[in-house]
């Protein structure tokens, strides 16, 4: 029995081998969510809606053909900064949002030069703003890497969502906001959202590097607890 069947008392795509889904060249699994509905109902019926969905939404089509475009003309070519001007451009975004963790301005400011030099308008917004102190929403001391008595801000996704929303951007790019503010901040834009850097403390903001290093330097991740 996998891992995974007993953690979660389901087979999903990560227990596949054969990836069948991707080329139609081998066998699909049993447990296939393309070939069966764990809800019961017609899959056949769902794939089918939603493929209409890319077809026939405004919205959807042109998200999806460019991300598919992109990546079968750039593939290999072209790095995620580059992608994300592309995709801009295919999707005819005029203005450009960045959430930016203040940590990672420096790499923000770099990232508006590129925008501007493709020729693309942007607006950022820095996780501080508004500059409310932790404690105001019930974070406790002991949470607050500060001395105490000294002023801390929260980090503020929504409200950097809001203020986006306002200048009325077309496409949000992430710039280093941490676990959960990154979530908060996709659910409140207006605009659909893409990441440039996903933040990593430890691993200098590269965190597959903890996946490919589970045999080594990282092995505590996939220990089990009795081990």
């Amino acid at each position: 029995m996998s891992t995974e069947t007993c953690r979660t008392g389901a087979l999903s795509c990560t227990a596949c081998n054969t990836y069948n889904c991707s080329k139609l060249n081998k066998e699909f699994p049993a447990f296939c969510l393309t070939t069966i509905s764990r809800q019961g109902g017609d899959i056949t019926q769902q794939i089918e809606e939603v493929t209409a969905l890319y077809r026939e939404d405004p919205f959807v089509s042109k998200i999806a053909r460019a991300a598919a475009e992109i990546e079968g003309e750039y593939y290999g070519k072209y790095t995620r900064a580059e992608e994300i001007v592309a995709f801009a451009k295919r999707i005819e975004a005029k203005k450009v949002g960045i959430a930016t963790c203040g940590g990672l301005i420096n790499e923000a400011k770099i990232f508006v030069k590129i925008l501007t030099k493709q020729g693309l308008e942007s607006f950022s917004v820095m996780c501080k703003v508004g500059a409310v102190h932790k404690a105001a929403i019930g974070i406790e001391a002991k949470y607050i890497r500060a001395p105490r008595g000294s002023h801390v801000s929260i980090c503020n996704p929504v409200l950097q969502a809001k203020l986006l929303n306002q200048e009325g951007t077309d496409l949000n790019v992430v710039i280093g906001l941490c676990v959960g503010h990154d979530a908060l901040f996709t659910k409140y834009s207006a605009a659909p959202v893409t990441t440039l850097i996903a933040k990593d403390r430890v691993l200098g903001h590269n965190p597959a590097a903890a996946l490919y290093t589970t045999c080594s330097y990282y092995k505590k991740l996939v220990r089990e607890e009795n081990e």
